[in-house]
């Protein structure tokens, strides 16, 4: 039995999460802990995702300031529980992505392990994306086989859907590999717009979406998106899925309303869920929902509308926090590596085969 931390923030770019975990023959998790994402380094991450002036250097800064950040989080967290650095056996840290690109060999996720390890005293295994994408993997998404692990019990033709800023789906069933792949954009498009154009962070419970009305010939020309024909596997990230992708769109068509638009990118990340969903998976007995996207109610709605022969519901109806999953997961990860137990799943990511994932830093 041993204790671990995760670290995760992902590409909503809103926060930090750090999930403390224990690893017997069953995982605990014990305490978690989220800081918000200081302004100034969210603009300069979101700005390290398309190519600019010194980048090398800038993003040599930014992960400095990222390990700052979760350094003093995990300072917090650990003096709350009362633990010293040495009750722990490794911190599973994501890092932040910058750039995803499989399908040009490469990924990109910062963070600087090696300064947050000596920070904090404790071991750091970090870079899990880089080793399955080497492989000839996509390196994402890479929680369906820690899905598996704590859903599989259910023993149900199960679907876990992550929305964060982008979606993905773990998909589940008695005797077949887990499979597994993104959707599309989940947060990401819906926060953009509602930042642009009303100055919040997020559309809080998708009110504002609710409000507009869906435009349906807005809604074919994104559903129209190369991306959204494959099976699978695939993953995607910002460099496909932004503003600018959505305003190119915009120009052609004629002025919609703000809300509307709002309502059609709510209805495009649905609708781009249940249709892979449909696709892949017949049958799906329950859809269990982690991420920021289960606290969005007109999303969970609208997913519920268009599955009504499954149980839409969130991981917390079988007692874990949608939150967390994904900080857990990267704690479970750091375990893994250290046990040298295979975690990616070639079914997902369509690697050569089974790969140790990450990098270790002692501390």
């Amino acid at each position: 039995m041993a204790l671990y931390l995760g670290v995760m923030s992902g590409t909503s770019l809103d926060g930090l999460d750090i999930a403390l975990i224990k690893q017997g023959e069953q995982l605990e998790l014990l305490a978690t802990h989220y800081l918000p994402m200081p302004g100034d380094l969210r603009q300069e991450l979101l700005s390290l995702c398309s190519s600019g002036p010194d980048e090398i250097a800038r993003a040599a800064l930014a992960e400095n300031c990222w390990a700052s950040l979760a350094g003093e989080g995990i300072r917090q967290l650990l003096t709350r529980q009362g633990l010293p650095a040495e009750a722990i056996r490794a911190i599973g840290s994501h890092g932040q992505t910058i750039r995803h690109e499989p399908a040009r060999g490469f990924t990109v996720q910062i963070g600087n392990p090696a300064l947050l390890a000596e920070l904090t005293g404790i071991s750091v295994v970090a870079d899990f994306r880089r080793r399955d994408v080497a492989a000839g993997g996509q390196g994402a998404p890479l929680v369906p086989a820690f899905h598996e692990t704590l859903f599989s019990h259910l023993g149900q033709r199960l679907a876990i859907l992550n929305v964060g800023g982008f979606s993905n789906l773990s998909l589940i069933e008695h005797d077949k590999p887990v499979h597994g792949f993104d959707c599309g954009p989940g947060n990401v498009l819906l926060d953009a717009w509602v930042e642009r154009k009303r100055g919040q962070a997020y559309d809080a419970d998708g009110a504002w979406a609710a409000s507009g009305v869906v435009q349906a010939d807005l809604l074919d020309a994104l559903l129209a998106d190369p991306f959204f024909a494959g099976s699978g596997p695939k993953s995607t990230g910002r460099e496909v899925f932004n503003l600018p992708w959505l305003d190119g769109h915009l120009a052609r068509l004629p002025a919609y309303r703000d809300e509307d638009v709002q309502a059609t990118l709510l209805e495009l990340t649905a609708r781009s869920i249940i249709d892979s969903l449909s696709n892949a998976q017949q049958g799906t007995e329950a859809l269990l929902v982690c991420g920021g996207g289960a606290r969005n109610g007109a999303l969970m709605t609208r997913l519920g509308q268009l599955l009504p022969y499954a149980r839409v519901a969130s991981t917390g109806a079988h007692g874990v926090d949608p939150d967390w999953v994904e900080a857990m997961a990267f704690a479970w990860l750091a375990h893994c590596c250290l046990e040298g137990i295979a975690a990616n799943r070639p079914s997902v990511t369509a690697a050569k085969g089974l790969r140790v994932l990450g990098a270790i830093y002692p501390a």
